[in-house]
Parts: C-alpha cells; structure tokens; sequence
C-alpha cells in the first residue's frame, strides 16, 4: 500500500489527521519525543502485499532486476528527501553477508538513482538479522557497526541513505549517525523501498 500524506516529516510514517502533527517542527508525537540524525525519511509503501513480495525476490532470490523499477518508484515518492541532496548512501551488509547473497540489494537500488552513489559506510561487525530481533534490542544491535570509510567524501553534504526496508529505523539511526559525527555529513536523509508502519503514536 503506497504511503500518503498526511505523514510525519520526520520518519514519515501515515498519520489519521494533520493536527496530530505538531505546527512547528511537522513531526508526529513520537519523533518529537526521541532523537535521530535521520532528518528526514521516505518510503514507497508499508511492507505488506505486492510491495513485500518484490522486496522479498529481489533480495532473496536474486531478482536483481526489480532495484530499477524500485528505484524509479523512490525517485517518485522520495523527491521531497532527494531534493538538494549531494549524493546516496546504501546501507552496507557485512562481507559476509554480501558474500553468502552475492550482491548489496540496497546498492543495487541506489545505483540506478539519479544522484552519485558512494560506498561510503561499511558494516564493521556482523550482527544478528533484525528481522529476528524485538523491537526494543534493534537499536542495541547495530549500535556501533557502521563506520565511515577513510575519504568517503561526505563532510559538509547532504547524503540519502538507500536501504530496502525500515522497520524501527534503528539500522538508518546506526549509519546516520556514523555519518554525521564521524564523516561530518551537514544532514542525513533516507529513501526505502519499504516501511513497516508503527501503529502507535
């Protein structure tokens, strides 16, 4: 299901009415209540129905065909977050993981948008699949596996972070802020091709 105004600037989850949102800053209740260094973030759709099962071949199937059409899909929905950006960013597996699937489904997306790609993050630690994590550890799972790669040539730019699906936002929170206070990057943004919806505010 496509996701539509109104949304939270912020995380960009759908929100029942525009009053929710607070006049001041255009966040929902729960962002305004935690801090991240994702500034703004933007999904095609939830992560239910046609939009799960592309994710679903293109990542684990190898039907690496679908990252174009996904991400002529995020160019559209995501042309708020992309707007005066320098340059995407996909979250980096582990090289393990790269090596078992063979292929980055998050570069395979961000290479056929219309900004440069850099590879400027890498996964320093293996960690647990977060698909298999509660909620409340996700964050502490990642905490601290992205680092920023010697002349990433991030410092003073406005980078999107490319990934395939956000479920808490803890792994785009990780490389944000592995961006921000380690490459210097002036703002982080970030483009998924899914999101799965939080239904509390």
């Amino acid at each position: 299901m496509p996701i539509t105004p109104p949304v939270c600037d912020a995380c960009g989850d759908p929100i029942p009415s525009w009053r929710i949102i607070s006049v001041e800053c255009g966040r929902c209740p729960r962002c305004r209540r935690r801090r991240s260094d994702v500034a703004r973030a933007r999904a095609i759709g939830t992560y239910d129905g046609a939009l799960r099962a592309i994710v679903h071949a293109l990542k684990y199937d190898g039907r690496r065909s679908l990252a174009r059409p996904l991400a002529a899909l995020l160019e559209r929905h995501g042309r708020d977050v992309m707007d005066g950006a320098d340059l995407v960013v996909p979250v980096p597996l582990h090289r393990s993981r790269t090596r078992a699937r063979g292929f980055n489904q998050a570069a395979e997306i961000a290479r056929h948008l219309p900004l440069p790609m850099s590879l400027a993050l890498r996964r320093v630690r293996a960690t647990p699949s977060q698909t298999d994590l509660p909620a409340a550890k996700r964050h502490a799972n990642v905490r601290e596996a992205f680092a920023v790669r010697s002349r990433a040539g991030v410092r003073g730019r406005v980078v999107v972070l490319i990934d395939d699906v956000s479920t808490t936002g803890a792994t785009l929170d990780a490389c944000a802020r592995a961006l921000v206070h380690d490459g210097g990057a002036r703002e982080v943004r970030a483009l998924t091709a899914a999101r799965v919806v939080s239904r509390s505010r």
